[in-house]
């Protein structure tokens, strides 16, 4: 022991001792910096905004930046094709270069659903359905019949649709439904001089009536204030009631009254 401790004391020792410490501390350097420089430490670019871009315009301010790029598709409704919808990292993430962001972009064209049973449902719980499948509601009118606001046919495209029918996802689907007041009369409605719109109104609202043809008579600058001039039926001495959801046929012009 006496002679470690003696050693120790030794000029060779500290020599030994400094060269070992000089020796760690220039191996420490060399590790962290090289690792700075492999990992580009403090180096790198914020991920721009994308979403709501076109494709094209994500990948040119990728390919600006040098950033890397894959890309996946979904179908979102009333979304243009080729928007992108999402992003990952999100925008203002700090990265690397040469990382690469994946891109969730709008599809050209809707997939395809098959068309559920709605029929003689309420038409609340029919809608709710509908939206399940991502179809839209289009119009909805009644007829005559005992059963009130329930689900007689659908259609689409002016085509009746059938259970397991396909159509593409997004489409409008029209609803007949029943009124339920059976074969009742109701007064035809004064609808000269109305415009279109509220003829509609009118027909649905008031009178229990549903729009049939619509005729368009002359030029039409503005069919937004373009008025009825015929229509048919139309309340005479001798006829003034029709059944409820008799269709109503109109005809419209910009000629004044």
């Amino acid at each position: 022991m006496a002679k470690f401790i003696s050693y120790l004391k030794t000029k060779s020792f500290r020599s030994n001792l400094i060269a070992a410490i000089i020796t760690v501390t220039v191996i420490i350097f060399v590790a962290f910096f090289s690792l700075r420089y492999y990992t580009k430490h403090g180096q790198g670019l914020n991920v721009p905004a994308l979403k709501g871009l076109s494709f094209s315009q994500a990948v040119s301010k990728l390919e600006e930046l040098g950033l890397r790029y894959e890309v996946d598709s979904v179908y979102i409704m009333d979304t243009p094709p080729g928007t992108v919808i999402d992003q990952d990292p999100n925008s203002n993430t700090f990265v690397k270069d040469n990382r690469t962001v994946y891109l969730t972009v709008s599809m050209n064209t809707a997939p395809n659903v098959k068309f559920p049973d709605v029929e003689f449902k309420p038409f609340s719980q029919a809608r709710a359905i509908i939206d399940s499948y991502g179809l839209k509601l289009g119009d909805t009118t009644y007829k005559a019949d005992v059963s009130r606001d329930v689900v007689l046919e659908v259609s689409f495209g002016g085509q009746l649709l059938k259970v397991g029918e396909v159509i593409p996802k997004g489409s409008r689907i029209d609803f007949l439904l029943g009124n339920g007041k059976g074969n009742e009369e109701v007064d035809i409605p004064m609808l000269i001089g109305l415009t279109k719109d509220e003829a509609i109104f009118t027909l649905r609202n008031g009178a229990m009536l549903n729009l049939g043809m619509v005729i368009y008579e002359g030029v039409i600058t503005d069919t937004a204030e373009a008025v009825i001039v015929k229509q048919e039926p139309f309340a005479t001495d001798s006829i003034t009631k029709v059944k409820i959801g008799t269709l109503v046929n109109i005809t419209l012009s910009n000629k004044k009254l």
